[in-house]
């Protein structure tokens, strides 16, 4: 019997107003971490400078539309991606995600190199919102 599962984004459930959706979980995934970053232009700063150090989890975002500026530690300039464009990130290397000004509509994928995925609670299906740890954000 196959075994698949299709939805739309907007079948994915959301958290934190629908700037995320529970893209893994709402697709029943388990082997990675994978969330949509809805973006709106001029959205708050709700996507905080962080980084995975705690967890050793890397990260790559792929832009599907608008466009967003990364802003990577240790990098003088924001780097701004368009369309089509993927950027991957190291666990200990801080990271924040500004959009432009169309918005952005983001995949970010996750894992931890050679270890299998543990999923936090906030990814999860009815799971709480995430908290930020100050102590986690430059």
């Amino acid at each position: 019997m196959p075994d698949y599962t299709v939805k739309t984004f907007d079948e994915m459930e959301p958290l934190l107003g629908g700037f995320f959706r529970r893209a893994r979980a709402s697709l029943g995934a388990s082997s990675f971490g994978m969330q949509v970053l809805h973006m709106p232009a001029g959205a708050p700063d709700i996507y905080p400078n962080h980084d995975h150090a705690d967890t050793g989890m890397e990260e790559v975002y792929i832009v599907l539309s608008g466009g967003a500026d990364f802003q990577i530690e240790g990098v003088d300039e924001p780097l701004h991606l368009g369309p089509e464009s993927a950027i991957r990130v190291g666990p200990t290397t801080h990271r924040k995600i500004t959009p432009g000004p169309d918005g952005a509509r983001i995949l970010a994928i996750g894992g931890v190199p050679g270890s299998a995925y543990e999923p936090p609670a906030y990814t999860e299906l009815g799971g709480p919102d995430p908290v930020v740890d100050p102590a986690r954000i430059l």
